[in-house]
């Protein structure tokens, strides 16, 4: 079983290639959580897996509420984590393995895909150049073949790309980072042909059309998703993202 969270498909990616080797159950961590399904039977000796991006060097505050509710009817012979990243992620896998910790699961392997950026909500943050998001996407496409074998074997793995000053990024700038995610910047332009796309797109079903113009509810995760599918690159957030170039898993 593999619990999920994607915006921009980066981890989508991750995780149905995985799921599709592995002929594991995909549950999509926000529409789990919609449903209040958090209640899971497992198999003898079945493995569970938890795929997602690293926002800030932390896990999404999402994933992180979503693991607190989890109850298993028995516990998993083994616990995996794979996470994206657009260069590395602090002590985000210390970070998650603590919450693991709270329901009485461990944390017996970390994986970790490097692939292309997505956030560009800050001045001095934006997308890479295609050839560099390219580059990425093939490095993890020849990465996983790897990741899958090790997570057949049930082997002990950390693969985490800290950086520098990772305690710091993670237990400063992360967790302020989430103190004030908000979406109240987001705004959409003239150029917004009400197409809607933005609304089927937000993970958290956080958008709405009203007089045909995109209006979001305070129920956002900063995923960005809406800014990068929009077809007319109509949305913006603020002045921050202003003039970036947009992309999504699929787009290149």
């Amino acid at each position: 079983m593999i619990f999920s969270f994607s915006a921009c498909g980066n981890s989508r990616f991750i995780a149905e290639s995985i799921a599709q080797a592995l002929d594991d159950q995909l549950v999509f961590i926000p529409e789990a959580e919609r449903e209040g399904r958090f209640d899971y039977t497992l198999a003898e000796y079945e493995r569970v897996g938890f795929v997602f991006p690293i926002y800030s060097w932390c896990p999404p505050q999402l994933v992180m509420d979503f693991v607190q509710k989890l109850r298993f009817t028995k516990a998993p012979n083994y616990v995996w984590r794979a996470v994206t990243c657009g260069d590395n992620g602090g002590i985000a896998e210390k970070v998650f393995a603590e919450q693991l910790a709270k329901i009485g699961l461990p944390l017996h392997a970390d994986y970790c895909f490097v692939m292309p950026n997505t956030y560009v909500n800050m001045a001095g943050m934006s997308t890479d150049k295609p050839e560099k998001a390219k580059r990425k996407i093939a490095r993890a496409q020849a990465h996983l073949p790897e990741v899958i074998q090790n997570i057949k074997a049930c082997k002990s793995v950390t693969e985490m790309r800290r950086g520098i000053f990772p305690r710091f990024k993670t237990n400063v700038i992360g967790k302020s980072f989430h103190k004030w995610v908000s979406d109240e910047p987001f705004r959409s332009t003239d150029a917004c042909i009400s197409c809607g796309k933005c609304v089927n797109v937000c993970p958290l079903q956080n958008i709405s059309l009203e007089d045909g113009r995109p209006k979001w509810h305070g129920n956002c995760t900063n995923c960005d998703a809406c800014f990068h599918h929009c077809p007319k690159n109509a949305i913006q957030y603020g002045k921050a993202s202003v003039g970036k170039e947009q992309y999504y898993f699929g787009k290149l």
